[in-house]
């Protein structure tokens, strides 16, 4: 997954700390070898030349005879710079291994602590690709309180998704290793938004034999590819360029209605909103009426029978059945108490994930 556009990644802040001892030591070299070509012009006499070749042979201890004979402040002179030399050289090669190890080790520990963190997650969301999909994707489960870990196989998408705060693991999605790395076989559902059809029906196939109650969303770049995905196990399959011409033609004929929708769904937009819940045995819900329902501010648009089918508008009188997914809207609070007694941590609910 790429941004688009030319920007060039950013430099890893390692390469950078490694960079600086290393620029400081050519410089020191640098330096030392034309004060020592100074020395021997000034105490000897010598030509540019020759006064480079003994710095140089006497900083690499090479043990070369000296170029002319070597008065004693020249002498003098040399040991000096051999003296210099093996502490600049040495000193300075100490200090740039000393560097790449912290690097190394830095690197370790930060995995480490993602690993531990991502171990701790249940009940989370996995976002397979951290394209301008799966970014979307990413931000708007954790602006309802959820955890997401996100997979990816590039490292500049890797590094937006750290920089925005998301625990992340870098590979390839549709191997078990690398899912089981995030932990989906805790998690409650998992979002394939690679920008590849046959990656996204991969990542499907293996999520599905890791975790066989785990509700799938896949994305379709084309319209034929949504029946393949649900064969590989998909609870969902949505194709963003048949939604979005779809949502263009709705909001041009009808945009009142789509816009109460979006606001209904988005939480903290507004007072109310709408939810899929399921009538728990133990719940609230089950064995109540949908009139009596009504009389505590939930209003019951539809009861879902199966992905895609609805029962509309349902009568007062109407006993809701434990099992039964109710789609209702009212106040947010309201809904609130139906939808989060089941804490982030739990997989009590899942949205028709073992009827699609």
């Amino acid at each position: 997954m790429r941004l688009p556009g030319l920007a060039r990644a950013p430099r890893p802040a390692g390469a950078t700390r490694t960079a600086r001892p290393v620029l400081g030591w050519v410089l020191a070299v640098c330096g030392l070898a034309l004060l020592g070509t100074s020395g021997y012009m000034v105490l000897e006499g010598w030509s540019f030349l020759d006064s480079l070749y003994m710095a140089v042979t006497t900083m690499t201890t090479v043990g070369f005879r000296e170029v002319h004979e070597l008065h004693w402040p020249g002498r003098i002179w040399t040991m000096l710079m051999a003296l210099s030399a093996i502490g600049v050289i040495f000193g300075t090669v100490g200090v740039v291994a000393e560097n790449v190890m912290a690097d190394v080790a830095s690197g370790r520990r930060k995995a480490k602590r993602m690993e531990r963190n991502i171990d701790k997650l249940s009940g989370h969301f996995v976002v397979c690709g951290y394209g301008r999909v799966g970014s979307m994707v990413a931000r708007e489960l954790v602006g309802d309180g959820h955890s997401v870990v996100v997979i990816d196989i590039g490292e500049e998408s890797l590094q937006r998704a750290e920089a925005n705060g998301y625990l992340v693991v870098h590979g390839d999605g549709a191997t078990e290793e690398v899912l089981r790395a995030a932990g989906v076989e805790r998690a409650k559902g998992l979002v394939a938004a690679i920008d590849s059809d046959a990656q996204n029906v991969y990542v499907t196939l293996s999520a599905r034999s890791l975790n066989p109650g785990l509700f799938i969303v896949g994305r379709a770049g084309a319209e034929n590819v949504i029946a393949k995905l649900i064969q590989a196990g998909a609870d969902r399959a949505v194709s963003p360029y048949t939604m979005a011409g779809r949502r263009i033609v709705n909001l041009a004929l009808r945009p009142g209605v789509i816009e109460f929708i979006d606001a209904a769904l988005t939480r903290g937009g507004l007072a109310f909103g709408m939810e899929e819940v399921a009538a728990e045995p133990d719940g609230p819900l089950a064995g109540e009426t949908i009139g009596a329902l009504r009389q505590r501010g939930i209003l019951t648009l539809a009861v879902l029978h199966a992905p895609g089918d609805y029962e509309p508008n349902p009568p007062d009188e109407r006993l809701v059945v434990a099992g039964e997914h109710l789609i209702v809207s009212g106040a947010s609070d309201v809904l609130d108490a139906l939808v989060r007694p089941n804490p982030v941590g739990s997989n009590s609910w899942q949205p028709w994930a073992d009827q699609a």
